[in-house]
């Protein structure tokens, strides 16, 4: 422990609290004569071919140059010397995050000649060994995106894979953004940044269906990197795969674009297996239009981007349940069965009296629709609607304090709002995620400071919220007292409404979604510092980076009830239906279960705590990296990182039912809102 302190101690002090290069870019070289011999002292200027912004260095006893925290984008590079000609090269693409190396040759000659080459970049990076793949503007724009999530485009890199927890969509499965396995990792192991800041949904159940607080149109990303391994240590909280993203930001000219993208039902075909005249195609109708604007406020000083994105889809989908047929509902049950209450016998095809059905049972079965297709099995189809509409836009301002001052601001929102149709319709149906709810909030800040040509310091703080959960279609309606005569459950409206849940073996689930509602509302704090130096041949970063997450969760269930019949009281035996000991009672699990629901007679009976917890979690990282130029051949990536993330606690001490005063659990009791909380109202 002592030798770690020590370390440690020695990481701060070097550091000063400070943490990574983020999003932004190294550019560096050596300069040459013809012969070959590294040539010092040369004026070195970088130019941002969309904002004018201009830096300068000069290269070192070793020839070499280094540009560090440059943004990513097209920029010219030009390099003087007396006695030599002046090299300039245009359309030089630094990509996010990368350590782009342009070596000069200079020739003999005037400084008033120039010698003009365009791109002299190196196609292949070789001053850092990790894995990745830069998808750049061109690739997210002009590449087709069904749904136009620009994470889908991390595909394209090697070792990633689309996770099945990213289906396409059906009644079943809802495709979640983002989500794909780097390198056989689960989804959820992956780390999303943008502008240099933590953009990961903290949400237990991911409400919203998405893998990040903010996820930018296409129109609106400058580009993005997906690192696979051999991360720098500045990278933490990772075991899958690290997606570094850049807003875009503005230029000395104004740009912009207007765009719509459609799906319509009439565009879409039957298929070749359905005939036009039979078969009506389910809806679908996708409207998701949008617009950016970038430009200069102060030209060459302060820029401005911003976008909107709208999306309005309409989509039914073919939904089959099982329900009771009329002849079940009215008590004549194919089998006999056995009524423990008052011990009698009914005959298969028999009706049970109206007087011994239990009214609970009666009142839930008289609510359901009526059949459309014949038997038990998926005898009730209907095409069902999804509804979702969802708007966000960002707005960034970018400024140029002076040459060695820069920052920039962005604040980013999106408001999802879906709507699920129930499986069933009426008071008896209710399942189903009913209404989805996710607003997400992102504000952004940055500040840089070039305190010396080798020296840079760079802070970054980011603040994320989201609001996001669900509520059944009938929240706040009558209570199940009022409708059903059942006591002891939830009278609050915020639980009550509709049928509690009930799941008859066979048939599909009546009532309400065992797990609705339910609501998940993270907040996270993330301020983090780098310190970048150059030391000849050494390029070193170190940096400290804080991360407080707080996520108010009601995620316990079933808040309302879940009852459960499995035919464990109205099978006969053979002595009850006088038959020999060995006789073979009809085997219809169905049945059976169907007459224990019209009975009141559930296996089992579940009440979770009504319980809204606020939990805790604290992260602190340090890391050091030195970037080792050997030779001209060899380079080292040598890195060191430190992490320590605190238990989750809850902040009033409510996460469990223990009392340790009195060493005994608390248990609910009369059903009320006070005695069903665990351990205070």
């Amino acid at each position: 422990m002592s030798k770690l302190s020590g370390l440690l101690t020695i990481l701060l002090l070097a550091s000063g609290c400070v943490f990574g290069q983020f999003e932004t870019a190294e550019v560096l070289g050596t300069i040459h004569d013809p012969s070959g011999s590294a040539i010092r002292s040369v004026s070195v200027t970088l130019r941002n071919e969309g904002t004018g912004v201009e830096r300068k260095t000069a290269s070192d006893d070793s020839g070499l140059y280094d540009f560090f925290n440059v943004p990513p984008g097209q920029y010219t590079i030009t390099a003087e010397l007396t006695g030599f000609q002046t090299f300039r090269t245009t359309n030089v693409a630094v990509d996010v995050n990368a350590r782009q190396r342009v070596d000069i040759n200079l020739q003999l000659g005037s400084v008033n000649q120039v010698v003009n080459v365009s791109s002299a970049a190196e196609t292949l990076e070789t001053d850092s060994s990790q894995h990745d793949q830069v998808i750049n503007r061109q690739q997210i724009v002009e590449l087709p995106l069904n749904g136009r999530n620009y994470s889908d485009l991390a595909l394209l890199s090697t070792n990633v894979h689309r996770s099945p927890m990213s289906v396409l969509f059906s009644a079943t499965g809802t495709p979640r953004e983002g989500a794909f396995n780097v390198n056989g990792m689960r989804s959820t192991f992956n780390n999303f940044l943008l502008d240099g800041l933590d953009n990961n949904a903290y949400s237990p159940s991911n409400q919203g269906y998405s893998s990040q607080v903010v996820q930018p149109s296409p129109d609106a990303l400058a580009e993005f990197r997906v690192i696979t391994s051999n991360f720098s240590a500045e990278y933490g909280r990772v075991s899958g795969g690290v997606i570094n993203a850049a807003m875009r930001s503005g230029t000395n000219q104004f740009h912009g674009t207007v765009y719509e993208f459609l799906r319509n039902t009439d565009l879409n075909a039957t298929g070749f297996t359905f005939s036009p005249a039979v078969f009506k195609k389910p809806t679908l109708q996708r409207n998701q239009f949008g617009v950016t604007i970038g430009g200069p406020f102060i030209k060459n000083k302060l820029f401005f981007f911003a976008d909107y994105e709208g999306f309005r889809q309409l989509q039914r989908y073919l939904n089959f349940d099982s329900i009771p047929t009329l002849t079940d509902r009215n008590g004549a049950l194919p089998v006999p069965v056995y009524n423990p209450l008052n011990q009698t016998v009914y005959p298969a095809n028999t009706p049970i009296p109206v007087s011994q059905l239990n009214p609970f049972a009666a009142t839930v079965l008289s609510g359901l629709p009526a059949p459309n297709g014949p038997g038990r099995s998926n005898n009730y189809e209907a095409l069902l609607l999804v509804r979702d509409y969802y708007d966000k836009y960002d707005a960034k301002l970018d400024y140029t304090i002076n040459d060695k001052m820069s920052a920039f601001v962005r604040w980013s929102q999106r408001k999802d709002l879906q709507y699920y149709q129930p499986d069933l319709p009426g008071p008896s149906g209710g399942n189903g995620n009913g209404y989805i709810h996710a607003i997400q909030q992102q504000a952004a800040a940055g500040y840089t400071w070039t305190l010396t040509p080798g020296s840079l310091l760079d802070a970054r703080f980011g603040f994320s919220h989201v609001l996001g959960g669900k509520v059944p279609p009938y929240l706040g309606g009558p209570s199940m007292q009022q409708l059903y005569g059942i006591s002891g459950l939830p009278t609050s409206p915020d639980l009550t409404g509709g049928l509690n849940s009930q799941s008859i073996s066979g048939f599909s689930q009546l009532g309400r979604q065992t797990s609705n509602p339910q609501f998940q509302n993270p907040t996270t704090f993330n301020p983090k510092v780098n310190y970048s130096l150059i030391r000849g041949r050494h390029a070193l970063k170190m940096g400290y980076e804080f991360m407080a997450v707080r996520t108010e969760v009601l995620d316990i269930n079933p808040l309302y009830g879940a009852d459960t019949y499995a035919g464990q009281f109205s099978k006969p035996t053979c002595a009850l239906l006088k038959l020999a000991a060995n006789c073979s009672v009809a085997s219809d699990a169905a049945s059976y279960n169907l007459a224990d629901f019209m009975f009141g007679l559930p296996s089992t009976i579940q009440l979770g705590n009504d319980l809204v917890t606020n939990l805790r979690q604290h992260v602190n990282s340090l890391y050091l990296q030195d970037d080792w130029r050997v030779n001209e051949k060899l380079t080292l990536n040598l890195g060191l990182r430190w992490e320590f993330a605190t238990p989750i606690w809850e902040r009033d001490n409510l996460w469990s039912n223990y009392d340790p005063a009195t060493n005994t659990l608390v248990r609910a009791s009369g059903g009320s809102l006070y005695n069903r909380a665990l351990v205070h109202p």
